[in-house]
């Protein structure tokens, strides 16, 4: 017998707006979250061909002496220059994308009921036709880099990674079919989670 499909919610938006925290909200009512940059990171790591793909253009300078990824020297260049990222989400987003997958299907043979997939490049990953729904995460500008510096990120990496992502809630809009703001009380939050999660339930059934 075939697994029943879960109900599929994509997860973007822009750094430091609280992708994560609202993953960790659904899979705490049981969705099971599936995340891209993690995977991401597997497929990067020693002996994986993305890894050799990207020493391949981007240099020797961006692999360490012990053969693994030097993923800040990495992040200097991508995030400095539009053109260098898009080469870099090239390589990695063909590797990952059947991971992903995979993982949707463990999770529907398993009964999942919601799968939720978290990921900053969820639509130039081609990911959203693999989603019921779009959820575009933001909040106000002045918490999202209060939170990024209390990840320990120091101010320059931020506003360099938020530059990057400039105009990224008016691209991604349009692919979105709800928008959850986590700014504020993170109860409050949470409660405009839930409501979203009851109204994707009811009407995927």
């Amino acid at each position: 017998m075939t697994a029943p499909r879960a109900v599929r919610i994509g997860l973007t938006g822009p750094i430091g707006c609280g992708k994560s925290t609202v993953a960790a909200w659904l899979a705490a009512r049981g969705a099971t979250v599936v995340d891209a940059d993690a995977l991401a990171r597997e497929v990067t790591e020693p002996g994986q061909p993305a890894l050799d793909a990207i020493v391949d253009r981007f240099g020797p300078d961006v692999r360490r002496e012990d053969g693994s990824l030097d993923r800040g020297r990495l992040a200097e260049v991508v995030f400095a220059d539009p053109a260098e990222l898009a080469a870099l989400e090239a390589i990695v987003h063909p590797a990952v994308r059947p991971r992903i997958m995979a993982a949707i299907s463990a999770a529907e043979a398993a009964g999942a009921r919601t799968v939720a997939i978290e990921a900053i490049r969820l639509v130039e990953g081609g990911l959203t036709e693999l989603c019921d729904e779009v959820w575009l995460v933001v909040c106000e500008p002045a918490e999202q880099r209060a939170r990024l510096a209390a990840r320990g990120m120091d101010g320059a990496d931020a506003e360099r990674r938020i530059a990057t992502q400039r105009g990224i809630r008016e691209r991604l809009r349009p692919h979105a079919g709800r928008v959850i703001d986590t700014s504020g009380q993170p109860s409050a939050a949470e409660a405009r989670v839930d409501e979203a999660l009851r109204d994707a339930l009811a009407r995927t059934r």
